[in-house]
């Protein structure tokens, strides 16, 4: 079910997206379950499409690393990206804010049950981590429900 509440960023450059970014926080999910230090790193693809890849330490210290591709499906709204790890499933991935140095984003979705707070760093200024929480917050996203990544 999609939010009406929920908005996306009206531009999104992918070439500056690209890169590696840090999780600082997320809503909990079997598919992240104990993982600690955490990326996804977003590389673009010769057919304009963008490979991911996310990394993580489980408890037992070995490294976990999944790769799939994104896409824009619709130009006119570039931050509502698609992303696929296990074909045929497609889950929505919307870059609801991300900063002008494209060095602090909020990535979610339609609906309320995914949600991360990513970072170029390891960490985020502290003031920067609240604005997005409260940026979340006015998204409908029940914060409290965030967990921070160790790095």
């Amino acid at each position: 079910m999609q939010d009406s509440k929920k908005y996306t960023v009206p531009s999104l450059d992918i070439s500056r997206y690209a890169g590696v970014w840090y999780e600082v926080a997320r809503f909990p999910h079997r598919f992240e379950r104990d993982l600690q230090k955490v990326t996804a790193t977003y590389s673009l693809l010769e057919n304009g499409h963008i490979k991911v890849t996310n990394r993580g330490m489980n408890g037992k210290g070995k490294w976990k690393e999944v790769n799939g591709k994104a896409f824009v499906p619709d130009s006119a709204q570039p931050g509502k990206l698609k992303v696929q790890f296990f074909w045929p499933f497609r889950a929505p991935y919307w870059v609801h804010r991300i900063d002008e140095g494209y060095r602090f984003a909020l990535v979610g979705g339609p609906g309320s049950d995914y949600l991360w707070v990513l970072s170029r760093e390891k960490s985020m200024p502290e003031q920067v981590y609240q604005d997005y929480l409260k940026t979340a917050q006015e998204l409908g996203y029940d914060i409290a429900r965030l967990e921070k990544v160790q790095q």
